[in-house]
């Protein structure tokens, strides 16, 4: 028997395959053994205020700006790298800043990235 993780649909599997008969190449028993529940933290969001959402999927950069500073609109806040591109967010009103990513993190389209308010 070996065990592999399958993961479908966003949800992982531990499942065990075992090896029936003849040379191997045909597997004929998938037994699911247990399901791995995901952990997510819950990001922090601010109550009030402008969304800064991903546009399209990708990893953060860099984070040009402090949680809590005060920016002005079209301020470049977040690098969200996409395809080996540097892709600027920015700030689409004046506020102060609260950042719901950490640098390193991958990102899906929509993400909260940062709330203004």
């Amino acid at each position: 028997m070996r065990n592999f993780v399958v993961t479908i649909d966003g949800k992982s599997y531990s499942v065990g395959v075992e090896e029936v008969g003849g040379d191997g190449a045909e597997v004929k028993t998938i037994a699911p053994v247990a399901q791995q529940a995901a952990t997510v933290s819950a990001p922090k969001v601010a109550v009030n205020g402008e969304k800064v959402l991903s546009p399209f999927p990708g990893m953060i950069k860099n984070i040009l700006v402090s949680d809590g500073a005060t920016v002005k609109k079209d301020q470049p806040i977040i690098v969200l790298e996409a395809m080996k591109m540097d892709n600027e967010i920015t700030a689409p009103c004046d506020g102060k800043v609260t950042i719901n990513v950490t640098k390193g993190a991958n990102v899906e389209t929509n993400a909260l990235l940062a709330v203004i308010g």
